[in-house]
């Protein structure tokens, strides 16, 4: 085996494998992995350089961040609301 067959048939085992959870490839040394619904609670993409840390991620996905709907949820509980820059403690006016 050439040392390209070894991540490329890997990359093809890992693709089948997740294919209904992740779309993965490789971009030069690293593994690139796309959740594949757009309602996932994790991470919606895992980058990284070693194929077992990789792989922990595919099973474990770390906790997603920057989800604007539950964003939007917490700082309207929060009494002010997103987007209006005078509607919030930065802005001066609290809502009662």
């Amino acid at each position: 085996m050439t040392s390209t067959s070894v991540p490329n048939t890997l990359l093809f085992l890992l693709q089948r494998h997740y294919r209904r959870q992740w779309s993965i490839r490789r971009n030069g040394g690293l593994w690139v992995a796309t959740a594949t619904r757009r309602d996932v609670k994790h991470a919606p993409t895992l980058i990284e350089e070693n194929v077992e840390v990789f792989v922990h991620q595919l099973e474990y996905p770390p906790a997603g961040i920057g989800n604007f709907e539950l964003s939007s949820e917490r700082l309207t509980e929060g009494r002010f609301c997103a987007g209006s820059a005078k509607d919030g403690p930065l802005g001066g006016e609290d809502r009662p």
